[in-house]
Protein backbone atom coordinates (compact mmCIF):
# COMPACT_ATOMS: atom_id res chain seq x y z
CA UNK A 1 0.00 0.00 0.00
CA UNK A 2 1.38 3.41 -0.89
CA UNK A 3 0.34 6.17 1.50
CA UNK A 4 0.91 9.46 -0.34
CA UNK A 5 -0.74 12.84 -1.51
CA UNK A 6 -3.71 13.53 -3.50
CA UNK A 7 -3.19 14.39 -6.98
CA UNK A 8 -5.84 16.26 -8.94
CA UNK A 9 -6.23 12.80 -11.25
CA UNK A 10 -7.11 10.93 -7.98
CA UNK A 11 -10.38 13.11 -7.78
CA UNK A 12 -13.18 11.05 -9.57
CA UNK A 13 -12.22 7.75 -7.69
CA UNK A 14 -11.33 10.24 -4.79
CA UNK A 15 -15.35 11.42 -5.33
CA UNK A 16 -16.88 8.20 -5.88
CA UNK A 17 -15.31 7.02 -2.34
CA UNK A 18 -16.97 9.49 -0.79
CA UNK A 19 -20.16 9.68 -1.89
CA UNK A 20 -20.77 5.81 -1.30
CA UNK A 21 -19.99 6.26 2.24
CA UNK A 22 -21.66 9.78 2.77
CA UNK A 23 -24.17 9.85 5.81
CA UNK A 24 -27.74 10.37 3.29
CA UNK A 25 -26.13 7.55 0.98
CA UNK A 26 -26.20 4.91 4.12
CA UNK A 27 -29.39 3.10 6.27
CA UNK A 28 -29.29 3.69 9.70
CA UNK A 29 -27.97 0.20 10.16
CA UNK A 30 -24.93 0.71 7.60
CA UNK A 31 -24.13 3.99 9.37
CA UNK A 32 -24.02 2.15 12.67
CA UNK A 33 -22.20 -1.13 11.21
CA UNK A 34 -19.40 0.92 9.18
CA UNK A 35 -19.80 4.46 10.27
CA UNK A 36 -20.14 7.24 7.77
CA UNK A 37 -19.06 10.76 6.52
CA UNK A 38 -20.76 14.26 5.72
CA UNK A 39 -19.74 17.70 3.88
CA UNK A 40 -20.16 18.57 0.63
CA UNK A 41 -17.23 16.82 -1.25
CA UNK A 42 -17.67 16.53 -5.33
CA UNK A 43 -15.46 16.03 -7.27
CA UNK A 44 -14.25 19.45 -7.97
CA UNK A 45 -13.99 20.08 -4.04
CA UNK A 46 -11.62 17.08 -3.70
CA UNK A 47 -9.37 18.51 -6.95
CA UNK A 48 -8.51 21.65 -5.32
CA UNK A 49 -8.28 19.92 -2.30
CA UNK A 50 -5.52 17.72 -3.81
CA UNK A 51 -3.87 20.82 -5.83
CA UNK A 52 -3.06 22.41 -2.41
CA UNK A 53 -1.53 19.49 -0.65
CA UNK A 54 -4.74 18.96 2.04
CA UNK A 55 -5.20 14.91 0.80
CA UNK A 56 -3.60 11.80 1.79
CA UNK A 57 -4.79 8.34 0.11
CA UNK A 58 -3.88 4.93 0.12
CA UNK A 59 -3.48 3.76 -3.50
CA UNK A 60 -3.17 0.15 -3.94
CA UNK A 61 -1.20 -0.17 -7.10
CA UNK A 62 -3.41 2.62 -8.88
CA UNK A 63 -6.81 1.57 -6.55
CA UNK A 64 -7.96 3.73 -4.38
CA UNK A 65 -8.16 2.57 -0.89
CA UNK A 66 -8.93 5.29 1.54
CA UNK A 67 -8.50 9.30 1.85
CA UNK A 68 -8.01 11.25 4.48
CA UNK A 69 -7.99 15.23 4.44
CA UNK A 70 -5.13 17.21 6.39
CA UNK A 71 -5.48 21.36 6.80
CA UNK A 72 -4.73 24.33 8.06
CA UNK A 73 -8.55 25.96 8.98
CA UNK A 74 -7.38 28.97 7.16
CA UNK A 75 -6.62 26.89 4.42
CA UNK A 76 -10.54 26.56 3.84
CA UNK A 77 -11.68 28.60 2.23
CA UNK A 78 -15.46 28.92 2.77
CA UNK A 79 -15.30 26.73 5.51
CA UNK A 80 -18.13 24.26 6.21
CA UNK A 81 -20.67 24.58 9.34
CA UNK A 82 -19.16 22.20 11.32
CA UNK A 83 -15.80 23.78 11.16
CA UNK A 84 -16.75 27.32 11.83
CA UNK A 85 -18.39 25.59 15.14
CA UNK A 86 -14.62 23.90 15.95
CA UNK A 87 -13.45 27.19 15.42
CA UNK A 88 -15.93 28.96 17.59
CA UNK A 89 -15.26 26.54 20.08
CA UNK A 90 -11.62 26.90 21.00
CA UNK A 91 -11.86 28.19 23.72
CA UNK A 92 -13.48 25.85 25.44
CA UNK A 93 -11.79 22.85 24.03
CA UNK A 94 -8.88 22.00 26.05
CA UNK A 95 -5.30 20.96 24.26
CA UNK A 96 -3.23 19.51 27.25
CA UNK A 97 -4.80 21.27 29.88
CA UNK A 98 -4.85 24.59 27.65
CA UNK A 99 -7.60 26.15 25.03
CA UNK A 100 -7.06 24.81 21.50
CA UNK A 101 -6.40 28.20 20.77
CA UNK A 102 -3.22 28.10 22.06
CA UNK A 103 -1.88 25.33 19.85
CA UNK A 104 -1.18 24.86 16.55
CA UNK A 105 -3.10 22.64 14.86
CA UNK A 106 -4.30 20.51 11.53
CA UNK A 107 -7.82 19.71 11.11
CA UNK A 108 -7.80 15.49 10.27
CA UNK A 109 -10.69 14.30 8.08
CA UNK A 110 -12.80 13.44 6.70
CA UNK A 111 -11.35 9.82 6.77
CA UNK A 112 -12.77 7.30 4.43
CA UNK A 113 -11.71 3.47 3.83
CA UNK A 114 -13.26 1.53 1.04
CA UNK A 115 -15.42 -1.09 1.88
CA UNK A 116 -12.55 -3.51 0.25
CA UNK A 117 -10.09 -2.62 2.41
CA UNK A 118 -11.86 -1.98 5.73
CA UNK A 119 -10.11 -4.09 8.86
CA UNK A 120 -6.60 -4.46 7.06
CA UNK A 121 -4.92 -1.08 8.47
CA UNK A 122 -5.73 1.43 5.92
CA UNK A 123 -7.37 3.48 8.14
CA UNK A 124 -4.23 2.98 10.49
CA UNK A 125 -1.76 3.40 7.66
CA UNK A 126 -3.38 7.02 6.61
CA UNK A 127 -3.04 7.84 10.46
CA UNK A 128 0.46 7.22 10.46
CA UNK A 129 0.69 9.01 7.08
CA UNK A 130 -1.04 11.76 8.34
CA UNK A 131 1.17 11.82 11.32
CA UNK A 132 4.75 12.35 9.31
CA UNK A 133 2.76 14.93 7.11
CA UNK A 134 1.72 16.79 10.07
CA UNK A 135 5.28 16.50 11.81
CA UNK A 136 6.77 19.87 12.08
CA UNK A 137 4.16 21.73 10.84
CA UNK A 138 1.66 22.31 13.79
CA UNK A 139 1.52 20.56 17.49
CA UNK A 140 -1.93 18.94 17.14
CA UNK A 141 -4.00 17.14 14.84
CA UNK A 142 -7.73 17.98 15.79
CA UNK A 143 -10.93 16.17 14.45
CA UNK A 144 -14.25 16.64 15.11
CA UNK A 145 -16.85 13.30 15.03
CA UNK A 146 -20.47 13.58 15.39
CA UNK A 147 -21.26 11.54 18.55
CA UNK A 148 -23.58 9.26 16.67
CA UNK A 149 -21.00 8.11 14.72
CA UNK A 150 -19.51 5.99 17.37
CA UNK A 151 -17.65 3.46 14.61
CA UNK A 152 -15.32 6.64 13.61
CA UNK A 153 -15.28 7.39 17.62
CA UNK A 154 -14.00 3.79 18.38
CA UNK A 155 -11.48 3.63 15.67
CA UNK A 156 -10.00 7.22 16.87
CA UNK A 157 -10.51 7.39 20.51
CA UNK A 158 -10.19 3.74 21.33
CA UNK A 159 -7.61 2.36 18.29
CA UNK A 160 -5.51 5.25 17.68
CA UNK A 161 -5.46 7.24 21.02
CA UNK A 162 -6.51 10.30 20.29
CA UNK A 163 -7.11 12.25 23.57
CA UNK A 164 -10.96 14.08 23.25
CA UNK A 165 -10.35 17.73 23.75
CA UNK A 166 -14.36 18.77 24.49
CA UNK A 167 -17.82 18.67 22.31
CA UNK A 168 -19.45 21.35 20.54
CA UNK A 169 -23.06 21.36 19.08
CA UNK A 170 -24.53 22.55 15.76
CA UNK A 171 -28.16 22.71 15.39
CA UNK A 172 -29.51 18.85 16.32
CA UNK A 173 -26.18 17.63 16.59
CA UNK A 174 -23.26 17.03 18.98
CA UNK A 175 -19.50 16.27 18.09
CA UNK A 176 -16.93 15.39 19.88
CA UNK A 177 -13.30 17.02 19.03
CA UNK A 178 -10.40 14.52 19.59
CA UNK A 179 -6.69 15.29 18.95
CA UNK A 180 -3.11 13.68 18.61
CA UNK A 181 0.03 15.11 19.27
CA UNK A 182 2.23 15.48 15.97
CA UNK A 183 5.35 15.30 18.10
CA UNK A 184 7.30 11.70 18.85
CA UNK A 185 6.85 11.30 22.87
CA UNK A 186 10.15 11.57 23.76
CA UNK A 187 11.56 8.44 25.53
CA UNK A 188 12.48 7.93 29.68
CA UNK A 189 14.77 10.48 30.76
CA UNK A 190 15.10 12.42 27.79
Amino acid sequence: MDYRHAVAADAPAMAELFAAHHHDALTEQERARQGFVQGDFDAGTLRAMAENGSLLVADDDGRLAGLLGLAFPEDLPGAPPPVRALLAAQDSLRWRGRPLRSASFLLYGPVVVAAGYRGKGVARGLFAAALRAAAGRADVMVAFIELANRVSWAVHVDGFGMTPLGEFTLGDRAYGVVGASTRPASAPGT
